[in-house]
C-alpha cells in the first residue's frame, strides 16, 4: 500500500475552549502552532523522534515511522505481561528511554525501559518497584531524571491516594531521589479525576505538563521555597493531552498524540513572557 503523506495545516488560534471550570487566571499567552500531522494506528499512549524517524508507542508496542513520509516500516512487540503500560518516552544519549507501570493495577509499580531506536530492540530495564504512584513520564535535564508518579480519583487509584497526591521527583543519575513537588492546584483540577500523561523540559525554562484530555500544557517551574510547582502559563495545544516530547534539535517545538483520530502531531510551542 501507498506510504501515508503528512497532513499539513495550521493550527486556527483557539481564542476560547469550551472547558469546564475551574478556570486559570493568567495573561493570555499565544496558543501552540500546528506544524505537521501524521497518521498512526500505534499512536495510543505517546510519541517520540530522533531527525529521521518517529515512533508511535503503544502499551506494549512501538511503530518506527519515517519522518519524510509517515510510512511505516518497523514495529517492535513486548510481551504485554511485562510491558503493561509504557506510556511517555523521550531520546536520551541515542536511545529511547520509556515510563512504564503496570496500571491499572494495585499496588502501583513503575520501571524505566530503554530501547534501541536503529533495530527497536530492548536493551536495558530499571524497576522503580511499588513508588510514590504510577510513572507516567520522565526527562532528563540538568544532569538530573525528572518523573511524574500519577495518582488517580478512579480507576488505577489506590485507597485515600487521588489524584492531589500526584508528584514530580528530581532523580540523579542513579534514581536516587535529589526533591519531590506537587503539582500546582489549578493544574490538578484540570487534569482530574486523571492526572499528568507527560510533561517536558523547554528551553525557556518551564517544565511543560499535560494531562489526559484536555488540548492545553501547562508551563510550571520549581518554587524558591516550598514543595508545589508554581504555575506561568496555560498554552492551547492541537492535541486533546497524553504523553509529549520535545523534537530534535528544537526544544521549542513539541510531538504529541491524537489518540482518537490515531495520529501524532508535531507542535511549535509560543514564546511565554517571563514572569518575576
Amino acid at each position: 500500500m501507498p506510504p501515508a503523506r503528512p497532513i499539513q495545516s495550521l493550527l486556527l488560534p483557539l481564542t476560547c475552549l469550551a472547558l469546564a471550570p475551574p478556570a486559570i487566571a493568567q495573561a493570555e499567552t499565544p496558543a501552540a502552532t500546528q506544524i505537521a500531522r501524521f497518521a498512526a494506528p500505534d499512536a495510543h499512549q505517546g510519541v517520540v523522534a530522533d531527525e529521521t524517524h518517529f515512533y508511535a508507542i503503544s502499551n506494549s508496542r512501538i511503530a518506527k515511522h519515517l519522518r519524510s513520509t509517515g510510512e511505516k516500516i518497523a514495529q517492535w512487540d513486548g510481551d504485554p505481561e511485562r510491558f503493561r503500560h509504557m506510556n511517555s518516552c523521550i531520546m536520551a544519549q541515542t536511545q529511547i528511554v520509556c515510563a512504564a507501570s503496570n496500571y491499572p493495577e494495585v499496588p502501583m509499580a513503575s520501571s524505566v525501559e530503554w530501547f534501541d531506536p536503529a533495530t527497536l530492540t530492548h536493551v536495558r530495564t530499571r524497576s522503580l518497584g511499588p513508588a510514590r504512584g504510577s510513572l507516567t513520564w520522565l526527562d532528563w535535564h540538568e544532569g538530573s531524571w525528572w518523573a511524574c508518579f500519577a495518582n488517580y480519583d478512579g480507576t488505577g487509584g489506590e485507597p485515600g491516594r487521588g489524584s492531589a497526591y500526584t508528584t514530580v521527583v528530581r532523580f540523579n543519575a542513579d534514581f536516587q531521589e535529589q526533591g519531590a513537588w506537587l503539582l500546582p492546584q489549578a493544574v490538578v483540577e484540570r487534569m482530574a479525576p486523571y492526572s499528568s500523561s507527560g510533561g517536558v523540559w523547554g528551553e525557556d525554562g518551564l517544565l511543560w505538563l499535560t494531562g489526559h484530555d484536555r488540548p492545553e500544557a501547562y508551563g510550571v517551574r520549581v518554587p524558591p521555597a516550598g514543595s508545589r510547582l508554581e504555575l506561568v502559563a496555560t498554552v492551547a495545544i492541537p492535541s486533546p493531552g497524553q504523553a509529549i516530547a520535545r523534537d530534535a534539535g528544537n526544544n521549542r517545538r513539541i510531538w504529541s498524540i491524537d489518540r482518537a483520530a490515531r495520529q501524532v502531531v508535531l507542535s511549535e510551542m509560543p514564546e511565554v513572557p517571563t514572569m518575576p
